[in-house]
């Protein structure tokens, strides 16, 4: 009976706390089998027939025994094996001993049974006292790995914690950085319009003073180029001396009137460059607007110039929506981008080139989260030593008198600084030039 109770508490013990996947990985119920049928089955032989083959039941324990002391020998690195190992393998020992002296030299056995029981009564305390240590191993393993378990999910809970705290530090960050981004804009735009509304009052009462003896000296030169032509039709016969002079001072007076216009003109670009705009951002669609300043920059050129002739074209892009844009504003630089380009094919168109056709091309399209305006001409390009002083104020590449140098400059104030976006500029010398401005959707 104690033999039972030792093999069958055993098996369960190892099967249920020890990986014995190795143990004839074929048969994976093997331990069990011999638990539920093996053991009980010796147990009944011994119970059934107590005197009559008794050898056999008691070389099946020895055979469960020693196959436990295997299991448990071959996991010893697992430290609840390493421990029943300690436990059982004495207690193998002596029942393995006992019963070879029992059935080979029976009469030595009569005469030291008591000793040979007293052995296998020490085995056995020493069988249950290393079970006990064992046990209390269980329940220290069980207890480290409930703490263990417990500890990994307080971990995975704070994790996700640092991890949900960190998303949103993470979104205070990207909201802050683009409440900075806003406030730099618009400090921008303040400042610029304070300056713009400076220069504006300043060169509002200098335009003035200016503008007046502008007037005079244009109303003037007008008048007194009539005067001189009543006074040749007048004049029956002059003297070639006179007719000379006549003629000079006919000239002069066209050239004041020239250089008076001329100068009204830089007037009235100045005080449209130095004043804020008072317009109102709109829903515009980019490509409608695109194209109508792109048709009024060449029919304007065209009713000053009758000759002038360039092939033009629109390429839209049907997918960007409407942006917010200060119409007007966005309007002159278009208009201004257009008049370059078409002065700049003119230009060359000039010179005879063969094969050569003007064409200026205005694109619009949505890259991302931006609209982005190209305004393409296959003019003279600019030289890459001037790209870098496109923008300043005054400065230009046309001839005297055809430009004040400030259209580009009024253009990258209110690209830049009206709509917060971006223009810059390619060209190649020759071959043609590029204005390609960026503007953000919202």
């Amino acid at each position: 009976m104690l033999n039972f109770i030792i093999c069958y508490f055993a098996l369960e013990f190892i099967r249920k706390n020890i990986n014995t996947s190795w143990f004839y990985p074929q048969y994976p119920d093997l331990l069990k089998v011999v638990q539920m049928g093996v053991v009980p089955g010796l147990l009944i032989q011994e119970l059934i027939f107590p005197d009559r083959f008794n050898f056999v039941p008691q070389l099946g324990w020895i055979f469960v025994i020693f196959m436990i002391i295997y299991v448990l020998y071959h996991s010893k690195e697992n430290l609840l094996a390493g421990s029943l190992l300690k436990a059982g393998l004495p207690y193998a020992i002596v029942i393995a001993f006992i019963y070879i002296i029992k059935y080979t030299m029976p009469s030595l056995y009569k005469t030291n049974d008591e000793y040979a029981e007293f052995v296998r009564l020490i085995s056995i305390v020493w069988l249950f006292a290393f079970g006990l240590s064992a046990r209390n191993q269980i329940k220290n393993i069980n207890k480290e790995k409930e703490l263990k378990e417990k500890i990994l999910l307080e971990n995975e809970v704070l994790e996700k914690l640092v991890q949900e705290r960190t998303t949103e530090i993470l979104q205070q960050k990207t909201q802050l950085e683009n409440t900075l981004e806003e406030l730099r804009q618009t400090q921008n735009q303040l400042i610029q319009q304070e300056k713009l509304a400076s220069l504006g009052e300043l060169t509002a009462g200098i335009a003035h003073e200016i503008q007046n003896p502008l007037n005079f000296v244009n109303n003037f030169s007008e008048v007194s180029t009539e005067l001189l032509q009543e006074l040749k039709e007048e004049l029956t016969e002059v003297p070639e001396i006179a007719q000379e002079i006549l003629d000079d001072l006919n000239q002069n007076l066209e050239k004041i009137s020239y250089h008076g216009k001329r100068a009204s003109g830089i007037v009235r670009n100045m005080l449209e460059h130095s004043r804020a705009s008072t317009g109102e951002r709109q829903s515009v669609n980019l490509n409608a607007l695109a194209e109508e300043y792109l048709k009024l920059s060449f029919h304007g050129l065209r009713a000053k110039d009758k000759s002038f002739n360039s092939d033009f074209k629109l390429i839209p892009d049907e997918s960007l929506p409407e942006i917010q844009v200060i119409p007007q504003d966005l309007g002159r630089v278009l208009l201004n981008l257009c008049n370059n380009a078409f002065y700049a094919v003119q230009k060359r168109a000039a010179e005879g080139q063969s094969g050569y056709k003007p064409l200026v091309t205005v694109s619009v399209e949505k890259v991302k989260n931006k609209a982005k305006i190209t305004v393409s001409d296959n003019g003279m390009g600019i030289p890459e030593d001037v790209i870098s002083k496109i923008f300043q104020p005054f400065f230009t590449t046309k001839p005297t008198g055809q430009g004040t140098g400030l259209g580009l400059s009024l253009s990258y104030d209110i690209i830049t600084k009206g709509h917060g976006g971006e223009i810059i500029v390619n060209s190649k010398e020759g071959e043609g030039t590029q204005f390609i401005i960026t503007l953000p959707l919202q």
